[in-house]
């Protein structure tokens, strides 16, 4: 039985949420506030974390922080706040879904249900064809959730993680923004074109930092981004 932890400051809300998960067969733990949250996840193990941005005690982006700092548990954000920035700013730190306020609890359970099932049954093979890996110098090991580029490993975030194995995949080939974004995200439409762009932004700097002397991503202007097919 997976554990999911609930952090959010009003228990009606997290009563409904809690009900909704044990009907479908998960456990929960909660808190009402980000330092017991931030206890709770330390001191237990968890498959998720549900995480409310308006905590009494702390932004529930730097609890986000905190968390990810040493782990890549799937966080799904709660708020009341619908505004772009918000959006922006959840996804940026690594968040697996965004939830507005009011919300239906069954389709909460459902998007919990989907991103494990993502998480836990990864279709990506756990190494590419030989031949790419020595062609583009990126080998892919999706048990470890890690990737080496010029036999250094590469400290991605998870969101960065599925973005890079989707363009390692297939070199040459070139995705739209909205493409990856299915790819990265579960819920893609809450996601925007320029939370893509960052993310790739990302990944090329921590390239770079490698290997200064090659950016073995090609920006595509107004369609997207593919990696350089050097075979």
């Amino acid at each position: 039985m997976q554990n999911i932890l609930i952090i959010d400051d009003e228990p009606s809300i997290i009563d409904n949420i809690s009900f909704a998960l044990e009907t479908e067969g998960f456990s929960t733990a909660s808190c009402t506030t980000g330092g017991d949250g931030l206890y709770a996840f330390e001191t237990s193990d968890f498959a998720l974390i549900i995480l409310d941005i308006g905590l009494p005690d702390i932004n529930g982006f730097d609890l986000a922080r905190k968390i990810r700092s040493t782990s890549q548990i799937p966080i799904i954000f709660l708020t009341a706040r619908s505004n772009e920035i918000d959006r922006v700013v959840g996804l940026e730190l690594g968040a697996d879904d965004y939830v507005t306020k009011p919300f239906s609890p069954r389709e909460l359970s459902a998007r919990v249900k989907a991103i494990l099932r993502r998480t836990n049954n990864t279709q990506i093979s756990e190494t590419l064809p030989t031949q790419k890996q020595d062609s583009l110098l990126f080998i892919v090991d999706d048990q470890k959730k890690q990737i080496s580029y010029r036999n250094q490993n590469i400290d991605l975030s998870r969101t960065e993680y599925r973005l890079l194995t989707i363009l390692v995949q297939s070199p040459g080939r070139v995705y739209t923004r909205n493409q990856l974004m299915d790819h990265a995200w579960e819920h893609s439409g809450i996601s925007l074109d320029r939370t893509v762009d960052t993310h790739i932004k990302t990944i090329r700097q921590k390239l770079k930092a490698i290997y200064p002397d090659h950016d073995p991503i090609v920006t595509h202007r107004g369609v997207g981004y593919a990696l350089r097919d050097l075979s």
